[in-house]
C-alpha cells in the first residue's frame, strides 16, 4: 500500500519533510511507500510553485477537502493553524503529523489530545531532536543506569536572528498567532527533550519558576505581513524574545531551561547537560554527532563520535566516521511516524507528549505573570 500524503505548509518546515519524504526509500528500505500527493496554502501562485520544486503531484486551498482525502496529513503551518486542522483530520479517521508547539495555549493543545486519544490512528507531535542518534545513544545509557540518580538538567536553546531591532515583523512575533515566542518556539524542543531523556527515571516537571522579557516592542512590517486596509509601519511584538525558568522533577531533580532568540553569535545553539549520581553527560546540536559522557570513577569527560554501524540510525547512512546533519532527523522522524501509521503501531512523541511539553510552557507563563513558583497542571 503505498500512503497518500497531505501536507499543509510548503515553507521552513514543509521544505524539511518534504526533503525527508524524497530521502526514506533511498536509505531505509522497509520504509512504507509513501507518494507526495497534495499541498495546502493560501497563495495559489507560490503554492505551485513550491509543489513543483518540492515534488508534489496536486495542490489544495482547502484543507478540508484534504484531511479526508489523504492516508496521512501533515499539519506544518503556524501554531493559530495547528488545532482545526488537526482536530478535523483526527475525526475523520486521517493520521495526524503536527508541528510543536502543539498548539498556541494549553486549551487548545488539551482539545488537541483529547481528539487524538478518541481516533484510533497515530498522531504525531514534531519534536525531531529526538532522534538525533547521539542523543538515542545518550538515553540508552540513562535508561541502563549509567548516570545512576539524576541531580541535574541544564538545556539551553540560544538563537540571534531578532538581535537587530530593524529585523521585519512576523507572525512568530504575535502572541494570537505563535502563542509565544522564544519560550514555545525553542523551550518546548528543550522541555521535551528533558522529558525524553530522564522522564522514566525523575517522573515529570511538577513546579516552575518562571521569566520572560522582550527586548524589543515593535518592528518593521513587510509588503504582505498586514492586510491591504491596514497601512502601518510596524506591529507591536506580543511574545517574549527570551526566557529562563527553574524546574523540579517527581524525584527531586532539579533543572534550569532558557531560550533566547537575542543570544548574539548562537545561530542554533540547542545544548543540554544531565548529571546524575554516577556521571555526567553533555549534548550540543552545533556538534551533532558527538556526545560527551563522564562515566564513574572517570577523571574528565571523553567525547564519543556516534556514527558507529552499531548506533542509533547510522546503519541506514555513510561509513562510521562519516557525519550526518539536521535534516537527516526528519528523515528518522518521518521513518517512525510513518511505519507506525502502516503498521498501526505507536508513535512517540505523539500528542500526549506535546501536551506534557505545553503544560510546562503554560506554568512557566503563569508564573512569569504572578512572579512566584507555580505548580505544572496535569488534569
Amino acid at each position: 500500500m503505498t500512503l497518500q500524503v497531505g501536507v499543509l505548509g510548503y515553507r521552513f518546515m514543509g521544505q524539511a519533510h518534504a526533503n525527508a519524504l524524497a530521502r526514506l526509500p533511498m536509505f531505509f528500505e522497509d520504509a512504507p511507500e509513501v507518494e507526495r500527493d497534495v499541498l495546502v496554502g493560501r497563495d495559489e501562485a507560490a503554492l505551485s510553485d513550491a509543489a513543483d520544486q518540492l515534488g508534489f503531484a496536486r495542490t489544495s486551498t482547502d484543507w478540508e477537502a484534504v484531511v479526508d482525502e489523504v492516508d496521512v496529513f501533515y499539519n506544518l503551518g503556524p501554531n493559530h493553524v495547528h488545532a482545526e486542522p488537526s482536530i478535523a483530520a483526527l475525526e475523520a479517521g486521517t493520521p495526524v503529523f503536527c508541528e510543536k508547539p502543539l498548539a498556541p495555549t494549553l486549551d487548545a493543545a488539551e482539545e488537541m489530545a483529547a481528539a487524538a486519544r478518541a481516533a484510533d490512528v497515530p498522531a504525531g507531535s514534531a519534536f525531531n531532536y529526538r532522534f538525533v542518534p547521539a542523543l538515542r545513544y545518550a538515553k540508552g545509557l540513562i535508561d541502563d543506569g549509567e548516570l545512576g540518580e539524576i541531580h541535574h538538567v541544564r538545556g539551553r536553546y540560544l538563537q540571534d536572528w531578532l538581535v537587530d531591532p530593524d529585523a521585519p515583523w512576523s507572525w512568530r512575533n504575535d502572541e494570537e498567532m505563535a502563542g509565544s515566542g522564544a519560550l514555545g518556539d525553542l523551550g518546548s524542543h528543550t522541555i521535551d527533550l528533558a522529558h525524553f531523556l530522564v522522564g522514566e527515571q525523575a517522573g515529570e516537571i511538577e513546579r516552575v519558576s518562571g521569566q520572560l522579557q522582550t527586548f524589543v516592542d515593535e518592528r518593521p512590517v513587510e509588503d504582505g505581513e498586514t492586510p491591504d486596509d491596514e497601512a502601518v509601519e510596524t506591529r507591536p511584538v506580543t511574545v517574549d524574545d527570551a526566557y529562563s525558568a527553574q524546574a523540579q522533577f517527581e524525584n527531586g531533580a532539579m533543572a534550569t531551561f532558557e531560550a533566547s532568540r537575542f543570544a548574539n553569535g548562537h545561530k542554533n545553539d540547542h545544548t543540554i547537560e544531565i548529571q546524575g549520581s554516577n556521571g555526567s553527560l553533555k549534548f550540543s546540536l552545533e556538534r551533532l554527532n558527538e556526545l560527551e559522557v563522564l562515566r564513574e570513577d572517570s577523571r574528565g569527560y571523553e567525547t564519543i563520535l556516534v556514527t558507529d554501524e552499531s548506533d542509533p540510525y547510522i546503519e541506514h547512512w555513510w561509513p562510521p566516521g562519516h557525519v550526518i546533519g539536521w535534516e537527516h532527523t526528519f528523515v528518522h522522524e518521518n521513518y517512525e511516524f510513518l511505519s507506525a501509521v502502516a503498521e498501526g503501531g505507536e508513535f512517540h512523541p505523539n500528542f500526549e507528549d506535546g501536551l506534557a511539553a505545553q503544560r510546562v510552557l503554560d506554568a512557566v507563563e503563569r508564573s512569569d505573570e504572578r512572579g512566584a513558583w507555580v505548580t505544572v497542571e496535569n488534569w
